[in-house]
């Protein structure tokens, strides 16, 4: 889902010797993943009434206002420090929602479907598969339909971990950097969303 990390990094080094189109590239490069990000927690409610393509261009306004405050420490990778402000804006966004008393936002649910890890749920290449005769087609959504329903029942922080983990793609230590744990507390925090993800969706064997 994010950019190659050596792309990103040699214009990283560019736009810190004061590359503007660096810093245009950079931004660009990523706009995708944040717009994506967004939409697989953007809650339905909200969604009919905020376009998530401005929210990316909120925070691609607030992170080119904070990059050169970014460039002098780079305490995290650069999709990470993103991610942290694209979900900063989506707070707000809900926050907003709520407090103009409409129609409440209680919890984010994940608009897209999730194909898990093969090796615990093997729905990934049925998801994923573009070309499908109709009856393999009207099983994949009758799998999103019960992927969706199952997440939603999840709480935040299981449902969360799993999106970062088979959307974002994001390593169990970017994980544990994003969400300021160990790489064993969040290995762990993974391990529990997977199997309560399985138990809901009526699996029986354990990862």
């Amino acid at each position: 889902m994010w950019p190659d990390s050596t792309r990103t990094q040699e214009l990283l080094l560019r736009a810190k010797q004061g590359d503007s189109r660096a810093v245009n590239e950079l931004f660009e490069r990523h706009r995708e993943a944040i717009r994506r990000l967004l939409q697989l927690r953007l809650d339905r409610a909200l969604s009919a009434r905020v376009d998530s393509s401005d929210i990316v261009q909120e925070v691609l306004l607030e992170a080119n206002r904070r990059l050169p405050e970014y460039l002098k420490t780079a305490a995290m990778p650069f999709h990470l420090w993103l991610r942290a402000l694209a979900r900063d804006r989506l707070i707000d966004a809900h926050r907003r929602h709520r407090v103009a008393g409409r129609r409440s936002v209680d919890r984010e649910q994940p608009i897209a479907v999730a194909a898990a890890d093969q090796s615990c749920l093997d729905l990934a290449a049925v998801l994923r598969d573009s070309e499908l005769t109709p009856a393999a087609n009207a099983l994949r959504h009758e799998l999103e339909q019960r992927f969706q329903v199952a997440l939603s029942q999840l709480d935040d922080a299981d449902r969360e971990v799993i999106l970062m983990r088979h959307f974002e793609r994001l390593s169990n230590r970017e994980i544990a950097q994003a969400l300021d744990l160990s790489d064993a507390a969040a290995g762990m925090r993974y391990l529990r969303a997977i199997r309560r993800l399985r138990a809901i969706l009526g699996e029986s064997a354990s990862c």
